[in-house]
């Protein structure tokens, strides 16, 4: 069975059933940008949907550019941490308090 609910933009409902003889057409469907929706029973188990397209190299580096440059903005001068555990130890010998 093969439903498409017009006021729903361009949504098919397609039983599993069916789309085993047009799973190519539901493919390209889906590729158009078309949501291609496949029930059992009536109720939805799963959406066809296109790939998205994976990010390239200079891609993904200049979106790691980005979270460097707005984490350098976010951060805040504060105390060294090189001594942070001194209040640990006692002063005179070095031993834990």
């Amino acid at each position: 069975m093969v439903q498409i609910n017009p006021g729903m933009g361009n949504r098919m409902l397609v039983s599993v059933s069916d789309a085993k003889g047009q799973l190519t057409e539901l493919v390209r469907r889906a590729e158009a940008g078309d949501e291609v929706v496949l029930t059992r029973h009536g109720k939805a188990v799963a959406r066809l949907v296109p790939m998205s397209k994976r990010p390239t190299q200079q891609e993904k580096r200049s979106i790691l550019e980005k979270i460097s440059h707005a984490a350098a903005a976010k951060a805040t001068p504060g105390a060294s941490a090189a001594r942070s555990q001194d209040f640990l130890y006692d002063d005179e010998t070095g031993l834990p308090k």
